[in-house]
C-alpha cells in the first residue's frame, strides 16, 4: 500500500444545544442534545439529512470506495445453501442465488424439481421488508411466519395452508421478541408487548405476555396465557411447547440474564402452572422430556452449565439429577433425534461431544477442523442431522451427520471468490490489567511480517454472556486481501468460560471489559503486529459501547473508532425500549448513587473532552434501529464533533429504512461496509490499495 494521505478539516453541520439538566442523587447533569431523542420530530430528520450530507460527500472522497464496493460484490456473489429441514411431506432448504437481497425458501417433495415456498424479495420493491422467522405446524400443513419493516424489532405474523401457500388466519400485528410454538395443529403461542402510545420506535417496553392464537380466529380474541399484572414487569417472557405436545414451558425474565420457570401440563384440561424456579438467579430452560420425565440445560449451581433430570410430578432443583455434569468447559446442549448433543467451548473453539438420555458418552463428533460448528437439532424421528462448520478464513459449509454411527461428511460447500488457504488463524494470550488471562484469535494473509505498520481491526463485543466463536464475513475477507489483519479478543463480559466470566464484565466490573480491550491493541502493538496509527477498533451494539469508552479513555491507542449501532449514554439506556432489560449487565443510573457514578465515569457520551485528538470516527446507525435507538449514535456523534480537535474526522452514517442490522437488504449491507473499510484505509494514510 502507498501512504501519504492527511485529511483535511471537516465543517460540521451545527447542532444546537439545549438546557436540559437531569437531576441523579442532588447532582446535576447536562444533557445539551436531548432534542436528538425524538425520532418523530422535523428537526431530528433535518439534523439527520445534514449530517448524513456531510458522511456522504466525505465518503465520496475516498478513491478506492467503488472498488471495495466491487470486490465485496464480487466476493459475496456466490450461491448460499442452508441446512435442509422436514416438514410434513417436504424438505424445505434456504438458497442465495448470490447478490439476493433476502433468501430464498425453497422446498421440494422426494426426488421432485424444488420449488419456491416463499421468497422474501417479493415483498418490498427494495428489500427493507425481511423474513425474520418462519414456523409449521406438528403435522407441516400449515406455516405461520413472522416479517419485519424497515428492520423494526416490531413484527407481523402471517398464517398460511403449507400445501397451497394461501393465507388462511388474520395477520397478527404489534408483536415483538417472539417465537411462535405451535400447539398441536390448530394454533400457537407468542408474545408481544402492548402496543407504545407515542414512539413505537422509542418508547419503554415493558409487561411481555404470552397469548395463544387458533387458527381461524381474530387476533383480538387471542387468549392472555401468561403476564398482565401489574406488579409483573417481566421484559421478556418466552413460551414454546415440548415436541410431544405435552408441556407449556413459560421463562419470564426481568433482563438479558436469569429467568423463571413454570411449565403447563396440556395433556390435562385446564391445568395450573407449576412453578418451578421463581427468581432470577439462573438461565434454565427444558431441553427435552419423555414422558413425564423433564430434562434441563442450567446454570443453577453450574456457572458453566449442566443438563439435570427430574419428574415432572416434584420438579424442584432439590430432585434435580445430573444427567451430563458441569465441566471446565461452557456447556451447550441441543436434541438430534433420540441424543443429547454437548457442545463445548474450549478457549472459544467448538467441540461436540453425543449422550443418550441416560448421560452415557456415545462418542466425540469429528469436526472438520477448528472453528465454530451451529445448528445441530434434528427431528425425534430422524437420525440425520446437519450442522454448520466455519472459522474466521472459512466460509460456512454445511456438514452431514448420521446420530446411529457418528459419520460426518461435507454435504455442501459454497464455491467463493476467496482462496482460505492463503490465510492463517493463530490463538495468542495476553495479560489484562489485574492479571487475568484473554484469549484473542488473529487472522491474516500468510507471510504477513510484524512490521509494527499492518493495518489492523481489533474486533470485541465483551457483555451478555455472547461469545465470539471463530465465524467467516465477507467484509473481513476483503480487509485481509488488501493486507490487513483482523483481531477478535476474547474479552469478559462474554461468555466463553462461562457465568464467571460473563460477571465478571457487568455492573461495577465493566471496567474489565475496557482494561481487557485496552490490553488486547497493546498486546498488538507491543508484538508489532501493528502500531497505533495503524489500528482501528470495531465493535456494534454492546461493541458500540466498547468502542466508545476505550476511545474517550484512550483516545491515542488507535488512529481509527468504528462504534456501530452503540449504547453510548449509559444514564438514560434503560429509558427506551427494551433498555431496562440491560439492567443485569449495566446496573442502571437509578439503582443508587454509586451505581450513577461508576456509569457516568466511563458512559462515552459524558466523557468526550474539549481539546482532545480523538482517532478518526465513523459511527454507524440506523433510523429504525429500535432495539438501541440511534439517539445514543446521535448524541454521541455531536458531542465529538463539537469537541474534537485536530484534522480527525467524526462522521455519522445513518442508514434509513433500516434497524439494528439483522435484516437488511444485502445491497445496503455491501455498501455499508466499503464505506466502512473505505475509510479504515484513508483515515490510516493510505492512497492506494494493494493490487488483488
Amino acid at each position: 500500500m502507498a501512504q501519504n494521505l492527511i485529511p483535511s478539516k471537516i465543517l460540521y453541520p451545527q447542532t444546537k444545544t439545549v438546557d436540559t439538566i437531569e437531576t441523579f442523587f442532588d447532582i446535576e447533569v447536562k444533557d445539551p442534545y436531548r432534542w436528538l431523542e425524538n425520532d418523530r420530530s422535523e428537526e431530528t430528520e433535518e439534523w439527520v439529512k445534514a449530517q448524513n450530507n456531510i458522511t456522504s460527500n466525505y465518503l465520496s472522497t475516498i478513491p478506492y470506495r467503488e472498488d471495495l464496493k466491487v470486490r465485496l460484490s464480487e466476493i459475496w456473489n456466490y450461491e448460499k445453501l442452508g441446512a435442509p429441514f422436514k416438514e410434513g411431506d417436504y424438505t424445505y432448504f434456504t438458497k442465495n442465488n448470490g447478490l439476493q437481497n433476502q433468501n430464498v425458501i425453497y422446498r421440494k417433495k422426494d426426488n421432485q424439481r424444488p420449488e419456491i415456498f416463499l421468497d422474501p424479495n417479493m415483498f418490498s420493491k427494495d428489500g427493507t421488508i425481511s423474513l425474520y422467522g418462519l414456523h409449521f405446524s406438528k403435522n407441516g400443513k400449515k406455516a405461520a411466519y413472522s416479517i419485519s419493516e424497515s428492520g423494526s424489532d416490531w413484527r407481523k405474523v402471517i398464517v398460511i395452508d403449507a400445501e397451497t401457500k394461501e393465507p388462511i388466519s388474520d395477520t397478527l400485528k404489534n408483536i415483538k421478541f417472539s417465537g411462535i410454538s405451535w400447539f398441536k395443529n390448530d394454533g400457537f403461542y407468542y408474545s408481544s408487548y402492548d402496543k407504545p402510545h407515542g414512539s413505537e420506535l422509542s418508547e419503554e417496553n415493558n409487561n411481555h405476555k404470552v397469548f395463544y392464537h387458533k387458527i381461524g380466529t381474530s387476533q383480538k380474541d387471542d387468549v392472555l396465557i401468561y403476564g398482565g399484572k401489574s406488579n409483573e414487569k417481566h421484559l421478556y417472557t418466552r413460551a414454546y411447547v415440548t415436541r410431544d405436545d405435552n408441556y407449556l414451558v413459560i421463562l419470564p425474565a426481568e433482563s438479558s440474564s436469569g429467568n423463571k420457570l413454570l411449565i403447563k401440563d396440556l395433556s390435562i384440561p385446564n391445568s395450573d402452572f407449576v412453578t418451578i424456579l421463581d427468581d432470577l438467579e439462573s438461565d434454565t430452560y427444558l431441553l427435552e422430556n419423555i414422558g413425564s420425565k423433564l430434562f434441563f440445560t442450567t446454570n443453577l449451581n453450574a456457572p458453566n452449565k449442566k443438563v439435570v433430570s427430574v419428574d415432572a410430578s416434584n420438579p424442584k432443583p432439590e430432585n434435580w439429577i445430573d444427567v451430563i455434569p458441569e465441566t471446565t468447559n461452557v456447556l451447550s446442549a441441543s436434541i438430534s433425534g433420540n441424543f443429547i448433543l454437548a457442545h463445548y467451548m474450549i478457549d472459544a473453539i467448538s467441540k461436540v461431544k453425543q449422550y443418550n438420555f441416560e448421560g452415557l458418552l456415545i462418542r466425540e463428533i469429528k469436526l472438520p477442523g477448528i472453528g465454530s460448528a451451529s445448528g445441530f437439532g434434528g427431528k425425534k424421528q430422524e437420525s440425520i442431522d446437519y450442522f454448520s462448520f466455519t472459522n474466521y478464513n472459512t466460509p460456512t459449509s454445511i456438514y452431514k451427520l448420521d446420530t446411529v454411527t457418528g459419520d460426518v461428511s461435507l454435504y455442501w460447500e459454497p464455491e467463493i471468490s476467496f482462496n482460505s488457504e492463503d490465510y492463517i488463524s493463530n490463538q495468542v494470550f495476553f495479560t489484562s490489567k489485574d492479571g487475568t488471562r484473554i484469549p484473542m484469535i488473529i487472522t491474516h494473509k500468510k507471510g504477513i511480517k510484524p512490521s509494527g505498520k499492518n493495518p489492523t481491526i481489533l474486533y470485541g463485543y465483551g457483555g451478555f454472556n455472547i461469545s465470539q466463536t471463530p465465524n467467516f464475513r465477507i467484509p473481513n475477507a476483503v480487509w485481509m486481501e488488501q493486507g490487513g489483519i483482523y483481531a477478535v479478543a476474547n474479552i469478559r463480559g462474554g461468555g466463553e468460560y462461562g457465568k464467571k466470566w460473563h460477571d465478571a464484565g457487568t455492573k461495577m466490573q465493566k471496567q474489565n471489559v475496557f482494561d481487557d480491550f485496552i490490553a488486547a491493541a497493546e498486546f498488538l502493538i507491543d508484538n508489532k503486529y501493528t502500531s497505533s496509527n495503524y489500528l482501528a477498533l470495531s465493535g456494534g451494539s454492546n461493541g458500540g459501547l466498547l468502542v466508545g469508552a476505550v476511545m474517550t479513555q484512550r483516545p491515542d491507542l488507535a488512529k481509527v473508532a468504528l462504534p456501530a449501532v452503540g449504547v453510548l449514554d449509559m444514564l438514560r439506556y434503560h429509558k427506551f425500549t427494551i433498555g431496562a432489560a440491560w439492567a443485569y449487565d449495566y446496573g442502571t443510573s437509578d439503582d443508587s448513587i454509586e451505581m450513577f457514578e461508576y456509569l457516568k465515569a466511563y458512559s462515552p457520551v459524558h466523557n468526550v473532552k474539549e481539546s482532545v485528538s480523538y482517532p478518526a470516527t465513523l459511527i454507524t446507525t440506523a433510523d429504525h434501529d429500535d432495539r438501541v435507538v440511534p439517539a445514543h449514535s446521535f448524541k454521541f456523534a455531536a458531542e465529538l464533533q463539537s469537541k474534537q480537535t485536530g484534522n480527525n474526522p467524526t462522521l455519522i452514517r445513518i442508514e434509513t429504512n433500516a434497524g439494528h442490522g439483522a435484516g437488511t437488504p444485502l445491497s445496503k449491507t455491501i455498501e455499508l461496509h466499503a464505506d466502512i473499510l473505505g475509510f479504515t484505509f484513508y483515515n490510516m494514510g493510505f492512497k492506494t490499495l494493494t493490487e488483488k
